[in-house]
């Protein structure tokens, strides 16, 4: 624990005079507080387009308005921070805003528990966390502030989904979506997790057929596949792959013969047409307009129940491998054209009216799902694809990889991968199908039926039909009156000052859309609007867009992989098509921290493990908070909050702080006494600048701080010995505040002005190693074999007694004679020999 007394630096006014009697005691509360004014009142963090320096964009995803910045908060936060911190030390003309991201369910959730309007519980809750954000000694431009709920802001969104749906990528349409009950909303697809549950309050999702706004997102799949222009982690690229899901195959035509039918063809999609032979059923989704049609008088009851049964499940009930396949039987046929065989047609809750056709062919050979739906109900198996050695037999389970075709007519003896083009081509040729491409990606749901949210720009008049609201009369505000308790129904339906106004192409009476937008509409484009949050003429000043944008580092949990992240590159590659930027992604880099854990579990208020960091800060000060969250492990991987490890950090800095306060200069030689000893200092020094600058650029905050404590050791050493110059003492010490100041901002700050140096430490260069200093000396190890010279290798003069084996036993001279012995013992000596003892 630091002792607390009243910290004044004035009278400290030159480096290395400060006397023992008038050293003062570190009090962090009252430091941190004074630093984070001054930087305040000098605006310090504040920047323009004017900067002759490179410019870096540093963002962190903003945080909903829950009410309280928890630690997982700082652990998202806090080495974000570090890292812009960095690159403004480096020279570039940093921008690092905040704002909030204020719509939502659980907002308006809170306000309903709480009988408070949900506009007042958000911007209470702004209030707080925009301090707490402060008092975490951040370097954000407070002056670029955004707050999603505020009309200023979702005006914008609103003028933004005006442009999007002149330009046709916004539609309304009547399609099964999600539906949470208890939340009484819509939910997009990516918002029902495992087990076919809301994200939010964990309820069973039902499907419901209404009339939705869309995105078409679908439009750029392909887009957003190409990754060539961000450097992003894999696993989040795999995600994004995987939820488009892109499959090339054929769509193929079956046969129908049912006389009230236009269109006597049922249409499916395979990614195997080499299989076709194998078919022995077709399965329907069973929403699928045929089934209706299709299905006979003796299969009808069985049909309509299953049917109304699969309403109440969800997608991911439906498409769980886990579950009993469960199926009935349409009593109706279609033709497999290839074979002239009468498939029977099923219906199945696995088949998705949205994924592909709505129909399959089943290969229960050739298909683990379709094998067991064969084997319970009954159905063929026919084997077209022969593994390697296939007697003939039935096969036991679904072979599903490549081999020989077989029960093919034509096409038997080819390969899989042969019969694959071979079976398409023919398919084509005889216009029983194509070659196409399906995409798993649906259209982007946006419509929600709540209150909290911003409404959608649009009017509906019965004698003009849709029409927009015109760009001069937004924002269309949300009512403060209106009852936004869930009832099923946009809460603004019921509100008829909202709803009923004139139709602005007729001037006739017209209805609001009463729908609001879902949130992620808002964080599609924030990163936007922090370049010129007070621009008015649209929603941002292109000028300054283009100057700052893309963002350079992202930074973020990787849950918002298929979601958030996914959404802004379609809005960023949307709006550029319709020509109000000019580039292609909204992220350059992005970085995925990890989570921090309590008593080995995930913090949540139910097993009462949340870590509240307010206590810690005005215990032991935000950098110590700061620094211990960097030291608990990798930041990509997370770890467990631990008191011990904190109060371990609390210690360091204060050797830091009696190092810089207590050790006076003048008891170090006035000129250079100990060459070797100076030497070996500046290296030390310019090899600790080269690793943490390295670690800092690669967000390895742990071993960079690591780093630093060993560095505080050896000066430690250092300040006993007095071995080096003052010079060579003061330089040193400098440049271990300046590589502290990202990560401990005030502390370094306060030692810094201390010290006699001029305001700010934020605004010094980031030192900068030289490459003849950080670079290993060489020497020549002579390496033997039961005592005789067998090579001589150039190493460095660090190298360790088992770096030194290994390397030796991969030389060819060495192994000539080591090569089917064994090495019975090792005879080191540093920098000279190594004899390996081989029988």
């Amino acid at each position: 624990m630091y002792l607390f007394l009243p910290v004044s630096f004035n009278s400290f006014a030159l480096f290395g005079k400060l006397h023992v009697n008038m050293v003062p005691k570190y009090n962090p509360s009252e430091t941190e507080t004074r630093w984070q004014d001054r930087w305040s009142a000098d605006r310090l963090y504040q920047v323009t387009e004017e900067s002759t320096s490179p410019k870096w964009y540093e963002l962190t995803m903003f945080p909903y308005t829950s009410g309280d910045l928890h630690i997982g908060h700082w652990y998202a936060m806090a080495p974000s921070d570090v890292h812009a911190r960095f690159r403004r030390m480096q020279g570039y003309n940093v921008l690092y805003p905040m704002g909030f991201d204020a719509f939502g369910l659980p907002a308006e959730n809170a306000a309903i528990r709480h009988s408070i309007h949900p506009f007042i519980w958000t911007m209470q809750n702004v209030e707080n966390m925009r301090s707490q954000l402060k008092r975490m000694g951040s370097c954000y431009d407070w002056s670029r502030e955004i707050i999603t709920c505020l009309p200023e802001y979702y005006k914008w969104t609103q003028w933004l989904f005006l442009k999007l749906y002149h330009g046709g990528l916004a539609y309304r349409a009547k399609a099964p979506v999600n539906w949470c009950p208890l939340c009484q909303t819509v939910l997009a697809n990516e918002q029902v997790i495992a087990e076919g549950i809301c994200e939010r309050c964990e309820t069973p999702v039902i499907k419901k057929d209404i009339e939705q706004w869309f995105f078409r997102i679908t439009r750029y799949a392909d887009e957003l596949l190409d990754y060539s222009k961000i450097q992003w982690p894999e696993r989040i690229k795999a995600m994004q792959t995987n939820w488009i899901g892109r499959s090339e195959g054929v769509e193929v035509g079956f046969g129908l013969e049912h006389p009230d039918l236009a269109d006597q063809e049922l249409r499916v999609f395979t990614t195997r047409p080499d299989t076709i032979y194998g078919v022995t059923f077709a399965v329907l989704a069973p929403e699928h307009p045929l089934v209706d049609k299709l299905t006979t008088p003796e299969q009808r009851p069985a049909v309509d129940e299953y049917v109304a049964h699969t309403k109440t499940q969800t997608e991911i009930e439906r498409l769980s491998t886990d579950g009993e396949k469960t199926g009935v039987f349409t009593g109706a046929y279609a033709i497999n054209r290839l074979n002239g065989e009468r498939v029977p047609l099923w219906i199945a809750d696995y088949v998705l009216l949205s994924y592909g056709t709505g129909a399959v062919m089943a290969v229960p050979a050739h298909d683990a799902r379709d094998f067991d739906f064969a084997r319970k109900h009954g159905l063929p198996i026919r084997t077209v694809i022969a593994p390697p050695g296939w007697s003939g037999r039935d096969l036991d389970e679904a072979y599903v990889e490549s081999g020989t075709m077989v029960n093919s007519a034509r096409f038997d003896g080819m390969t899989s991968e042969q019969g694959w083009q071979a079976i398409a081509s023919y398919m084509e040729s005889q216009s029983y199908g194509k070659r196409t491409v399906t995409y798993r990606l649906r259209d982007w749901l946006i419509s929600r039926q709540r209150y909290w949210g911003a409404p959608i720009p649009m009017v509906y008049c019965d004698k003009c039909g849709i029409v927009t609201v015109p760009e001069s009369d937004l924002p269309v505000e949300l009512p403060p009156d209106a009852e936004f308790r869930p009832t099923g129904e946009s809460p603004l339906k019921y509100c008829d000052s909202f709803v009923h106004t004139r139709c602005p192409a007729c001037e006739g009476p017209a209805r609001r859309e009463t729908d609001t937008m879902d949130t992620f509409m808002c964080s599609s484009w924030y990163m936007l609007r922090y370049a010129s949050p007070d621009y008015d003429q649209a929603a941002f000043d292109p000028d300054r867009v283009n100057y700052w944008l893309p963002v350079d580092q992202y930074t973020g949990g990787a849950e918002h992989a298929v979601m958030h992240l996914l959404y802004a590159r379609f809005f960023i590659k949307a709006i550029r098509d319709l020509g109000l930027i000019n580039f292609d992604e909204p992220f350059l880099r992005l970085f995925n921290q990890g989570t921090i854990i309590a008593q080995r579990h995930k913090m949540s208020k139910s097993r009462g493990n949340v870590i509240n960091p307010d206590q810690y800060v005005a215990e032991l000060g935000a950098d110590v908070v700061r620094a211990y969250l960097m030291f608990i492990g990798p930041w990509e991987q997370g770890g467990e909050w631990d008191d011990s490890g904190i109060n371990g950090i609390n210690r360091w800095f204060h050797r830091i702080w009696t190092l810089v306060t207590e050790t006076q200069e003048a008891s170090f030689p006035a000129h250079t006494v100990n060459s070797e000893a100076e030497h070996e200092l500046l290296q030390k020094t310019h090899r600790t600048i080269k690793k943490v600058t390295e670690d800092l650029e690669r967000f390895r905050f742990n071993t960079m701080l690591a780093a630093l404590m060993e560095f505080t050791n050896y000066l430690s050493k250092v300040a006993t010995d007095k071995a080096v110059s003052a010079a060579a003492w003061r330089e040193s010490l400098r440049d271990l505040l300046l590589l502290l100041a990202p990560t401990a901002p005030h502390l370094m700050e306060e030692l810094w002005a201390l010290t006699g140096n001029p305001y700010s430490i934020h605004t010094q260069p980031f030192p900068v190693w030289g490459e003849q200093l950080v670079a290993e000396e060489e020497v020549t190890l002579v390496i033997q074999v039961n005592g005789k010279v067998r090579d001589k290798i150039v190493v460095p003069i660090s190298i360790t007694q088992a770096e030194a084996r290994d390397l030796a036993l991969a030389q060819p001279r060495v192994k000539a004679h080591v090569e089917g012995k064994e090495v019975t013992k090792l005879v080191y000596v540093p920098r000279k020999l190594l004899n390996l003892v081989v029988k």
